[in-house]
């Protein structure tokens, strides 16, 4: 058994989440919020959105989505943010995974909507836009904007789904397959280039 005081972030947002109750989410205008900068926590975010704190999995899903709640990115750093400190913890690719995936049909056309791991849901759209960037061993990998610079990757079996939605639309002056979502058209890779996907 640890009997080493905990360091004071790590007290706080341990009690923090022992405070809060589990239906609890968005605690507040955490972009405006400017507290002091208490450094850096042993909290990671793993990339299969697994979150570790000490090396061991946080298991409690309300204990996860109430970090989430309150996690902004400040430059390259993640931090979680409270009115009164900030923590930085570190995220092996992105802070969320996007587990599901439907199409809403509406009047005008399709939304696309994601459900991530930590139970948000986002409609793509110019907010909220979908992204793709090519990855070093695992291909082309998709990212859907959550909030501010917070963005979760879609699981690779959502990727095919998004592949069987796509289309080829002109963009300046060429072909690009890509998928639409709420009056937009989000590139995934050049037309001449879909055998390889």
């Amino acid at each position: 058994m640890n009997t080493e005081p905990a360091s004071a972030p790590e007290a706080a947002l341990r009690g923090l989440g022992e405070a809060a109750p589990g239906h609890l989410r968005g605690l507040g205008p955490v972009p405006s919020w400017n507290p002091p900068d208490c450094g850096d926590i042993d909290m990671h975010i793993a990339a299969d959105g697994t979150w570790f704190y000490c090396g061991s999995p946080i298991g409690r899903t309300p204990l996860v989505q109430l970090f989430a709640s309150i996690m902004r990115k400040e430059g390259d750093r993640y931090v979680l943010v409270t009115p009164v400190e900030k923590v930085g913890i570190k995220v092996d690719d992105a802070p969320f995974l996007a587990v599901e995936m439907s199409v809403r049909n509406t009047t005008r056309e399709p939304q696309l909507v994601f459900r991530t791991n930590v139970e948000d849901m986002v409609t793509v759209d110019s907010e909220h836009p979908l992204r793709f960037e090519r990855g070093a061993a695992d291909g082309l990998k998709p990212y859907v904007r959550v909030r501010g610079d917070l963005w979760a990757l879609v699981k690779r079996a959502l990727f095919y789904d998004l592949v069987d939605l796509g289309q080829t639309e002109r963009v300046t002056n060429e072909d690009w397959f890509g998928v639409r979502s709420s009056g937009f058209f989000f590139p995934i890779c050049p037309a001449s280039k879909i055998e390889g996907l």
